[in-house]
């Protein structure tokens, strides 16, 4: 390590010795994520993962990659680091079981302006939860130090997952039918996308984010925004265990009108009833003061709902059982019928 050391580049911006810091203090946070196929230590040039294919016959890859989005600046603002790692990773495993994989592993991408060995270890933190929410292993990453790219106190979080699925197990919308159910997995607020809005509503960088609120059960608007993306990955393999999942849209920038319909064939149309979405508070904030229309807020945000799963109206109540067994509070929000517009809401 001293003998890495450089002056010169240390001058320009960049300590060397800062990344070998911000490696050690991270080891203790992998080493929670490390799963049966995880081959290989962090340092090294690549991640190497041993995959169990026992059971698989035509096992087939499944990739997912995303960042946090202008959610970082929520975390800048109010001085915490680690639990967006926790959107990285959710944003990327929640894609990857919309098709019926599994997650095995991830990587992630941090650029810093300049590199706190702390903060850098704070970020890392929450990837590694995600990782153990989701059950798979973070084998590798890559921590950049860009003295003015990006200011010295703010950093960029990115990464990807890939997970494997039989084949014969990829889910198949092709039997969607008019009459089948439509199932909700809540969210655990906003999530990581609408931000850009979100800022601008609560107009952030000026206003007293850490006051509590009597809307948000005296929260402050701060913390609520901060709170990490919900991982669906242990339920979601629960649930195509017990029965035949027929699709799954996972509900991120565009709300409800661009994500269902991509796991929708045409000719059909999502019937969701209003009354039984769920809408958390954070959302009826965030109409209320920017003067949102509903149609608007339906089509940027979650509202409520981080998922949805088709399934037979036969399969429903299995379906639900199986999902609440595994924690999750899942109610039924509307079911398929043939239609030319993609998603109703009424």
């Amino acid at each position: 390590m001293e003998k890495s050391f450089s002056e010169s580049y240390k001058a320009a911006g960049v300590d060397i010795t800062a990344g070998y810091k911000a490696v050690e203090l991270m080891k203790q946070h992998i080493a929670r994520t490390v799963t049966k196929g995880a081959a290989s230590d962090i340092g090294g040039f690549g991640g190497l993962f041993e995959m169990d294919l026992t059971g698989i016959e035509k096992p087939v890859l499944v990739s997912g990659t995303d960042g946090v989005g202008t959610k970082l600046k929520m975390a800048f603002l109010m001085d915490k680091h680690d639990t967006v790692g926790i959107d990285c990773v959710a944003m990327c495993v929640n894609d990857i079981i919309c098709c019926g994989a599994k997650p095995l592993f991830f990587l992630d991408y941090i650029a810093v302006g300049k590199n706190y060995p702390e903060k850098v270890a704070d970020i890392v933190s929450g990837v590694a939860e995600g990782c153990v929410q989701s059950g798979c292993a973070l084998i590798g990453g890559e921590t950049a130090e860009m003295p003015g790219f990006y200011p010295e106190d703010e950093y960029d979080l990115a990464g990807f997952s890939v997970g494997v699925v039989d084949k014969a197990k990829v889910l198949d919308n092709k039997t969607i039918k008019e009459g089948d159910v439509i199932i909700a997995l809540p969210s655990s607020g906003v999530h990581s996308n609408g931000f850009s809005l979100v800022r601008k509503v609560f107009d952030v960088e000026n206003a007293d984010i850490r006051a509590p609120r009597e809307e948000l059960g005296g929260k402050s608007v701060g913390e609520t925004l901060l709170t990490p993306t919900r991982i669906y990955v242990k339920p979601m393999l629960a649930l195509f265990e017990a029965v035949t999942v027929k699709a799954v849209s996972h509900i991120t920038g565009g709300g409800f009108y661009e994500n269902i319909p991509r796991s929708i064939p045409k000719g059909f149309g999502a019937k969701i009833e209003r009354a039984a979405v769920r809408v958390l508070p954070i959302f009826e904030l965030i109409a209320k003061e920017g003067n949102i229309p509903e149609r608007d807020m339906f089509n940027t945000f979650n509202m409520g709902v981080g998922m949805s799963i088709v399934v037979a109206k036969e399969d429903a109540d299995k379906a639900l059982e199986t999902l609440q067994a595994n924690g999750e509070d899942a109610y039924v929000i509307g079911e398929i019928i043939k239609s030319d517009e993609s998603v109703v809401i009424c």
